[in-house]
């Protein structure tokens, strides 16, 4: 995870974000130090439903022994809690690392609108790097991906945290 890319190479959408895109960014980055200071691995999520913030959350796997207690996991199952549904119709995540295979599975499966992440991650990136699930027309659902927010601040977290436990 040291060798977390800053951009990979390429941008999806540009690679910035709007400024509220970056407001929510910020509000994953303090998810993701919350999870340092629990020695988690740093990554935190936030999801919005119409502009309005529903749930937030952070890596847990260590302190729930949770293999699925990924950041953007844990926060699309509060979304879906806090409004009462699974469709996630309207709402966007947001996390500082490119989602895995799970948790981009998940969003395909809720239907979000869309996905903006900070860091991208050649070892198991599933929304451009390795594979590219929110546009596979073989699955129900396809969702927006904007890449790249925050990204040098996202991946110096990452970098961080594993240097300090080496």
């Amino acid at each position: 995870m040291d060798d977390v890319a800053q951009t990979h190479g390429h941008e999806l959408e540009g690679g910035h974000g709007t400024d509220f895109d970056r407001q929510m960014m910020m509000l994953a980055l303090e998810e993701a130090r919350l999870a340092a200071e629990e020695g988690e691995v740093p990554i935190g999520a936030v999801v919005t439903c119409d502009g309005e913030v529903v749930a937030r959350a952070h890596n847990r796997r260590e302190a729930d022994a949770d293999p699925a207690a990924h950041a953007e996991f844990r926060a699309m199952e509060e979304a879906a809690r806090v409004l009462g549904r699974w469709r996630l119709t309207g709402c966007t995540v947001y996390v500082t690392l490119e989602p895995c295979l799970m948790c981009a599975g998940l969003m395909v499966n809720a239907r979000i609108d869309r996905c903006v992440f900070g860091a991208f991650d050649p070892k198991g990136g599933a929304l451009g790097t390795l594979y590219d699930v929110s546009c596979d027309e073989r699955l129900n659902h396809e969702f927006e991906v904007e890449g790249g927010v925050l990204a040098d601040e996202s991946a110096e977290l990452l970098r961080s945290f594993f240097r300090a436990r080496r």
